[in-house]
């Protein structure tokens, strides 16, 4: 029976992405035997200024019926909502809340041959090996909730105010995914030791001192995981001057959102980084770059962070659903990006090459494809 995969493009370069990743699910299809029924939807900004709605009616059921949603990327500037708000945010956190995607899950890993972007200014290379964490963020509460509002009068925007909510429920569960996760590799690079670190503002601020005194609750059912802790300011140099001291690491949600951006610049750029949005039932995967419109059209950005949101899906359904062929596809899929890599002839422009985005899918497509 195929699997249902629904195929939310978006906005700017998110269309140009998401033909890659096709491209690689139907090189999986030849290769490994498993079938995708794979559903595309308009969605986004520019969605919204030709349809006057976000999404299409029965998108969202349409996702909640799918084993796996991949997003490509929303967002255009001129697109907003009477509100003020971007238009295809509601995509988003219409997906984040309405499935209950509690755990936003990103890896930051350094691949061979990819020079990452502190390089030039400081003459430093990490080796590969040495940059393989994940950092997880609370995906559903934090300053991203909707409660928030603005105080306008005579016309004047005078008070805008945004509540922050951290729950123990939110908290226990993405803290326990966390150290879940770290059972399940290899720990740090520096020393290979399993270790979660909770990452906050606990000496500042009171939400966080509950997420802290719940990441000890939960910690000490794992007494084979090492505990860290690291408030926020600190932990963003921590990553850039010694990132092989960490293994996972859990943060409230804008916390989180922030770190995982700065991370991204020792994988490469965000044209490396993907993420994944898990609930208990549900999961959506997608590159964390954004829409990026001044490129859209061009055939240039870089797919890889959408080639492995791709090899993210296929390894979270393949532990899902106790699926050998697709765990195998999973790694076919991580091992096709690391040859091209290794390669160096089908690059885009941030990795110093001058491939077009449609090139580089294919190569990997090719190589997915290739049973060797």
């Amino acid at each position: 029976m195929a699997l249902k995969i629904v195929l939310l493009a978006g906005d700017g370069t998110g269309p140009e992405v998401m033909r890659q990743g096709v491209k690689v699910l139907k090189a999986v299809e030849a290769r490994f035997g498993v079938s995708f029924d794979m559903v595309p939807f308009p969605c986004g900004g520019q969605h919204y200024l030709d349809a006057g709605e976000e999404w299409p009616d029965g998108a969202f059921e349409s996702c909640k019926a799918a084993d796996a949603i991949l997003l490509g990327a929303v967002g255009l500037p001129e697109a907003r909502l009477p509100n003020g708000d971007l238009a295809g945010a509601g995509v988003i956190f219409g997906l984040r809340f309405g499935l209950d995607l509690y755990a936003n899950v990103r890896p930051t890993k350094l691949y061979p041959n990819v020079r990452h972007k502190v390089h030039d200014a400081f003459k430093q290379v990490w080796e590969p090996g040495k940059v393989d964490f994940v950092i997880v963020r609370e995906n559903t509460e934090g300053l991203y909730t909707p409660a928030r509002g603005l105080l306008s009068r005579g016309g004047v925007d005078e008070l805008a105010v945004d509540s922050r909510v951290i729950t123990r429920k939110g908290a226990e569960r993405v803290i326990r995914f966390a150290f879940e996760l770290s059972k399940s590799r290899k720990g740090a690079p520096r020393d290979g030791k399993s270790r979660v670190t909770c990452v906050d503002k606990s000496n500042v601020v009171a939400g966080d001192r509950l997420f802290r005194k719940v990441y000890d609750e939960v910690a000490s059912q794992y007494p084979g995981i090492g505990k860290d802790y690291a408030y926020i300011d600190a932990f963003l140099q921590w990553i850039v001057r010694s990132p092989e001291n960490y293994d996972v690491a859990v943060a409230p949600n804008e916390f989180g959102d922030i770190a995982t951006d700065l991370a991204a610049v020792l994988q490469g750029g965000m044209g490396m980084a993907a993420g994944g949005n898990i609930g208990d039932a549900h999961g959506m995967f997608e590159p964390i770059h954004g829409s990026s419109p001044k490129h859209a059209g061009k055939d240039e950005v870089n797919p890889m962070a959408m080639v492995l949101a791709v090899q993210m899906m296929l390894d979270w359904l393949g532990k899902r659903r106790r699926d050998k062929p697709l765990r195998e596809a999973s790694a076919a899929v991580e091992k096709a990006v690391v040859d091209v890599l290794k390669a160096g002839k089908v690059l885009t422009y941030d990795l110093g090459g001058s491939a077009k985005c449609s090139q580089v899918g294919t190569a990997i497509a090719a190589r997915v494809a290739a049973r060797k």
